[in-house]
C-alpha cells in the first residue's frame, strides 16, 4: 500500500496549538462509533493522558493534516496495550500504513499489544489485526 503521508505524534506540551485544528475531526470519530465520550477524550489529549497522532501531506506545498488518531496506554492484567482510541481521516490508502509508527511506539513502551475499539470496517483494511472480542450493546428503551 502507498503512503503519501508522514506520522507525526504531537508533542503533549504542544498539543493545545494543535487541538483546536483536529477536534471536530476527533468528535466526528468518537460521535461515529460512540464507544467514548469526547470530553474524556479530549481531558486525556489536553491533559498529556493520550497522545494526539497526525497524518501529514502536502497539497500544493502546503502541509495538511489528512488524518488523526489519539491514543492511550492502559495496564490490563495481561501487560500494557496501547488503545487506539479514535482515528479520523479520508482517503486512508494515504496514510493507513502509518499505523505501522503507533506499533513502534507501543513496542518501545513494552505493551503487549495494540487494541483498536471502531468500526467493524476496520479490520478489513489493517493488516495483522484479528477479532479477537466484540462490543455488544442493546439499548434500553
Amino acid at each position: 500500500m502507498h503512503c503519501s503521508a508522514e506520522l507525526a505524534c504531537v508533542d503533549p506540551g504542544q498539543v493545545g496549538l494543535i487541538w483546536p485544528l483536529v477536534a471536530a475531526r476527533v468528535r466526528r470519530a468518537v460521535a461515529r462509533t460512540k464507544l467514548s465520550a469526547f470530553a474524556d477524550v479530549e481531558r486525556e489529549v489536553l491533559d498529556g493522558c493520550a497522545l494526539l497522532w497526525l497524518a501529514l501531506g502536502r497539497d500544493a506545498g502546503v502541509v495538511v493534516i489528512e488524518a488523526v488518531a489519539t491514543t492511550r496506554l492502559e495496564a490490563t492484567d495481561a501487560g500494557k496495550v496501547c488503545v487506539i482510541v479514535a482515528c479520523a481521516g479520508s482517503e486512508c490508502r494515504r496514510w493507513l500504513s502509518l499505523i505501522g509508527g503507533i506499533e513502534a511506539y507501543a513496542k518501545a513502551e513494552g505493551c503487549r499489544s495494540v487494541r483498536i475499539f471502531g468500526r467493524k470496517g476496520w479490520q478489513r483494511v489493517l493488516d495483522g489485526y484479528a477479532q479477537t472480542h466484540v462490543v455488544m450493546e442493546k439499548e434500553m428503551r
